[in-house]
C-alpha cells in the first residue's frame, strides 16, 4: 500500500461521491482508477460495458429490469 498525492479539489469530489456510493473514500478513487485504468485499456467500451464486464468476471448476474 502506497500513499497518492491529488489535488485538494479531487479529493473533495472523492469524498463526495464516496458518500453517495456508499463507498469509503479510499474505495471510491480506487473504483475510478480501475475503471480509468479499464477505459484507458478498452476505448471503444462504454462506462457500463466496462462495468458489466467485471460483473461477468465476478460471475454477477444482474438481470435486465425494464422501468415501467
Amino acid at each position: 500500500m502506497g500513499i497518492v498525492k491529488i489535488d485538494e479539489e479531487l479529493h473533495e469530489e472523492v469524498r463526495r461521491a464516496s458518500t453517495v456510493m456508499c463507498r469509503s473514500i479510499n474505495a471510491q478513487a480506487e473504483f475510478w482508477m480501475k475503471v480509468g485504468m479499464l477505459a484507458e485499456a478498452n476505448p471503444t467500451l462504454s462506462f457500463n460495458e466496462i462495468v458489466r464486464m467485471q460483473f461477468a468476471a465476478a460471475q454477477v448476474h444482474i438481470r435486465d429490469l425494464a422501468v415501467a
